[in-house]
């Protein structure tokens, strides 16, 4: 008889293991690695190992090594090496360490004289699966730039306007994402070429290595100059993770920062690194030009080190309705300083900020689909929980609402807001939007938090939970849509308060009022859009 398992799929025969890759902040923990390491039994795939997973609120890599070294070796080496050959294979390895030099890398640079004006045309196959954006996404002028906080509070949040009007490719829907490709700045730039004595202006292509076609695709566009290469394509900022420390060591001229990178990238200097890299925001630039200043890389090399600068995404604060060519995006500038009195700015935030800044400027952006979507019921109300930057996909909600209700025409039910910050004077967002919709009646009920105008602060879920019964009649007796977004934490908050709610009002065990949660977010009813 044929064993049960996915449609169609038989993999007996087949034996594995799975690691996953997750962070315990967020509530479905490694549910890509549960569920590729449960429907690999499905299939009749003979599971080896008990599925091992990595939180990235701790140590992602420090949980693999110790899984890797207690684990997983140990079970291959017990099921599939003797006990001479596992002295043959430790023996091959104590030689292949004695002889390593320049480590291996699986690129080659050729550099083009005169310089080139378009890049290869590389087929989609070709490209690198996680790099894909960097071929298909467009660049788009910046219309309008406005300061949304008060110039008496200490940080600052922009909301932008991007002119969409000449692509037919990147049309949005109300609530979806954008993803932006962020700048390294010019002076981050050149800090590092200096010190790694690059010419910024040289045109160059990058390739496999010999024997690596195969296996290495396109990373990014090419042939282009080292400018553009470190400005677009290499984190230079970001943390780096100890496996890539490791590697960066192998290029340290002096003793003593070699020593120093080793021991942060080792199980035993798991604590150091957390210090002094992760903590103090210390990104590659800094350790190539201040932390360890004896470092010689080749081009090629530092490519294959460095991390891909990778997108940022912003949930869109328009409506695709009520404009149509101009995606509003809401960013809050992130910079701090550091330990050592040195200041940190985030690469995407002040990229927008200075762009924003300078009449014709633009941004290099793709839509990407989010979960947020309204009830094609429009008569079903909702209710929106967004403090701080969180209120954007709520106002393209609220456009998108009001649209159905004065032009369309359409019987709009409630909308609910529930919105928070510091103090109403210093950074209430789209204040003057909010109360229009009030007035316009398309915004029913607005709740307000303002958690530093009395001694006892007040966020959120705490108005929330004050709201218990009238928030049980929407959902049960109503049929209403909650929409969450902003911080991982305020959005666990949240669900704790609404299932206290479901629980309280709607007479449910713990077990129950999750369950009743977990219906609405299967049917598209309960949606969280959250970030670390």
């Amino acid at each position: 008889m044929e064993e049960e398992g996915v449609a169609g799929a038989d993999l007996r025969g087949l034996e594995y293991c799975v690691f996953g890759l997750g962070d315990t902040q967020y509530e479905h923990y490694c549910a890509m690695g549960k569920f590729v390491d449960r429907s690999l039994a499905e299939t009749g795939a003979k599971r080896i190992i008990p599925l091992g997973m990595g939180d990235d609120q701790k140590d992602l890599e420090a949980d693999f090594e110790n899984w890797k070294d207690t684990v997983f070796w140990p079970a291959l080496k017990k099921k599939y090496i003797s006990a001479e050959g596992t002295a043959t294979l430790e023996e091959d390895n104590k030689k292949k360490k004695k002889q390593k030099k320049m480590p291996k890398c699986n690129y080659v640079i050729e550099y083009v004289e005169g310089g080139v004006k378009q890049p290869d045309d590389t087929p989609v196959d070709k490209v690198h699966l996680s790099s894909k954006h960097y071929f298909t996404a467009e660049t788009y002028p910046i219309t309008t730039t406005r300061e949304l906080r008060s110039s008496a509070d200490g940080g600052s949040t922009l909301h932008l306007e991007i002119d969409t009007s000449q692509t037919s490719t990147q049309k949005y829907q109300t609530a979806d994402n954008l993803g932006i490709l962020p700048l390294n700045s010019s002076e981050v730039v050149t800090s590092i070429a200096e010190a790694l004595s690059y010419d910024l202006d040289a045109t160059f292509r990058l390739g496999p290595a010999v024997g690596k076609e195969d296996k290495h695709t396109a990373l990014f566009p090419n042939p282009c100059t080292i400018r553009e290469c470190l400005t677009r394509y290499c984190d230079l900022t970001g943390s780096p993770r100890r496996s890539e420390i490791k590697l960066l060591a192998a290029f340290a001229t002096d003793k003593t920062s070699k020593d120093a990178l080793l021991r942060m990238s080792s199980k035993e200097g798991k604590a150091e690194y957390r210090e002094k890299i992760v903590d103090a925001k210390i990104g590659i630039v800094d350790i190539i030009t201040r932390l360890c200043p004896s470092m010689e890389i080749p081009l090629e090399h530092f490519i294959s080190v460095c991390p891909r600068l990778q997108p940022r995404y912003y949930t869109i604060s328009s409506s695709s309705s009520v404009h149509p060519d101009s995606v509003h995006v809401t960013v809050s500038v992130l910079e701090g300083e550091r330990v050592d009195g040195s200041m940190f700015k985030g690469v995407c935030t002040n990229h927008l900020k200075d762009v924003g800044d300078v009449v014709g400027g633009s941004v290099t952006a793709f839509v990407r689909p989010s979960t947020f979507r309204l009830p094609a019921d429009t008569s079903k109300p909702i209710i929106m929980i967004g403090p701080g930057t969180g209120i954007a996909p709520m106002r393209g909600l609220l456009q998108e609402r009001a649209h159905q209700k004065q032009t369309l025409q359409l019987p709009v039910g409630d909308n609910i807001l529930y919105f928070g910050c510091k103090k109403r004077s210093l950074d209430y967002l789209y204040s003057d939007e909010l109360e229009s919709f009030q007035t316009d009646g398309v915004l029913n009920t607005l709740h307000l938090a303002f958690s530093r105008e009395q001694k006892k602060k007040v966020y959120v879920q705490h108005l929330l939970a004050e709201n218990g019964s009238d928030t049980w009649n929407l959902i049960d007796g109503q049929g209403a849509y909650v929409y969450v977004c902003g911080g991982i934490k305020m959005g666990n908050d949240v669900a704790a308060a609404l299932r206290s709610i479901v629980g309280k009002e709607g007479g449910r065990s713990e077990d129950d009022a999750k369950m009743y949660l977990d219906e609405m977010a299967s049917k598209g009813r309960f949606v969280q859009e959250l970030w670390a």
